[in-house]
């Protein structure tokens, strides 16, 4: 089993801002496989179902980002699942342009607060990470207000594209390796 992983902030308040790709991400990944993510478990909204043959859980941690390891950590424990091998975590990152996507096997946190404590409860930065990119903060502006800002309309249409990017990112990584979604998609 895959856990597939979206950050973000829960609650209609920080819908649609920079910091909820992840959770955006999973919408798109669960609308194209047809997967509700309607079950509230291991302190997430989740759902099961299938990608390419395989099973997968997505999970939308509630924790608020800076504490999303503890969701993930809890999901990982319960399914048993190898971190390196089968968890994909999908987040936003400032230093990409909008809509453009980084697809790595491991690293550090990159002072994202999210990837810190995932990396902290999991005690290993070896997992699967796609990162959508949200654009640099303009100069002056507080960090937290520009992630937790919403784009612009035309912005938004080329975050969209990124989000489709990554849904499809994820099947590829699942169906045919994650070297393969590096090569198509980074």
């Amino acid at each position: 089993m895959y856990i597939i992983a979206g950050l973000g902030n829960p609650s209609k308040k920080y819908s649609g801002t920079r910091h909820n790709m992840g959770f955006d991400a999973i919408d798109n990944i669960a609308e194209r496989n047809d997967i509700e993510v309607k079950q509230k478990k291991f302190k997430a909204m989740c759902g099961k179902g299938m990608i390419q043959g395989e099973k997968v859980l997505l999970l939308k941690p509630e924790t608020f980002m800076n504490l999303s390891g503890e969701s993930i950590r809890e999901a990982v424990d319960f399914y048993e699942v190898d971190p390196e091998s089968h968890l994909i975590v999908i987040y936003d990152d400032i230093s990409l342009d909008p809509g453009k996507l980084r697809i790595r096997a491991k690293g550090s946190a990159g002072g994202h607060n999210g990837m810190k404590s995932i990396i902290s409860h999991l005690r290993t930065e070896k997992f699967k990470r796609i990162k959508i990119g949200v654009g640099e903060k303009p100069l002056g502006m507080d960090l937290a207000d520009y992630v937790l800002g919403r784009f612009g309309r035309i912005e938004r249409i080329t975050v969209d594209k990124g989000i489709d990017d990554a849904a499809r990112a994820v099947e590829v990584i699942i169906a045919e390796g994650i070297d393969k979604a590096m090569n198509l998609f980074n």
